[in-house]
């Protein structure tokens, strides 16, 4: 079993930046790789960002340039580093690890305001 557990969310004026962790535990050796999404009101969960155990990484169109997925693997923590914030980017913020058996564990999630 793995659990993610999500920290770092807050409010923040628009062109503001936050850094979300994302901390693993359990079988950390069973993660392919881990992703960021997030939910808005009235909105489907997209997915943000993803970062490979070869620390290659995938951002959605819409934060490209703007958000920076890491990891740190002797914390078992994956970090997403949001600048020049957007109202549009208020959301649930959640964290997940997909497995390589297929399955995913997800965290509680975090939550990020940003206002104009």
């Amino acid at each position: 079993q793995v659990q993610v557990a999500e920290s770092g969310g807050g409010l923040v004026q628009t062109g503001g930046s936050l850094r979300l962790s994302c901390a693993a535990s359990g079988s950390i050796s069973r993660i392919n790789f881990m992703d960021w999404y997030r939910q808005a009101p009235g909105k489907e969960r997209e997915l943000v960002a993803r970062i490979f155990n070869d620390g290659s990484t995938n951002y959605a169109d819409s934060v490209k340039g703007r958000f920076t997925i890491s990891r740190d693997n002797a914390k078992n923590t994956v970090y997403l580093q949001m600048d020049s914030l957007k109202p549009e980017d208020t959301g649930v913020y959640l964290c997940t690890a997909m497995l390589y058996r297929g399955s995913r564990s997800w965290g509680q999630g975090t939550q990020v305001t940003v206002f104009s």
